[in-house]
C-alpha cells in the first residue's frame, strides 16, 4: 500500500479513502492510484457505464424540481 500511494504521489489513507468508496476523492487521485497500477484503461470504461439509460433516469428523478413562485403584478 505504501508503494503504491508513493507511485501515485498521494497519502496511505487517502488509498484507505478510495478502498472505501468515499465519494468526496478527487477523480485526478483516483486516476493517479490507477496509472500506479497499471489499470488506468478501466476508468474508460466507467466513464462508458455512466450512458446507462436506467441510471441515467434514476439519477433525475433524486434531483430536485425546479420550482416558480408566482409573479407579483407591478401596475
Amino acid at each position: 500500500m505504501e508503494i503504491v500511494a508513493s507511485r501515485a504521489a498521494t497519502s496511505r489513507s487517502t488509498l484507505a479513502r478510495i478502498e472505501k468508496g468515499d465519494p468526496a476523492v478527487s477523480i485526478g487521485i483516483v486516476a493517479a492510484v490507477l496509472q500506479a497500477l497499471n489499470l488506468l484503461e478501466g476508468l474508460a470504461n466507467l466513464a462508458e457505464a455512466s450512458k446507462d439509460s436506467v441510471g441515467l433516469e434514476l439519477s433525475k428523478d433524486s434531483l430536485r424540481k425546479r420550482t416558480y413562485s408566482p409573479r407579483s403584478k407591478t401596475r
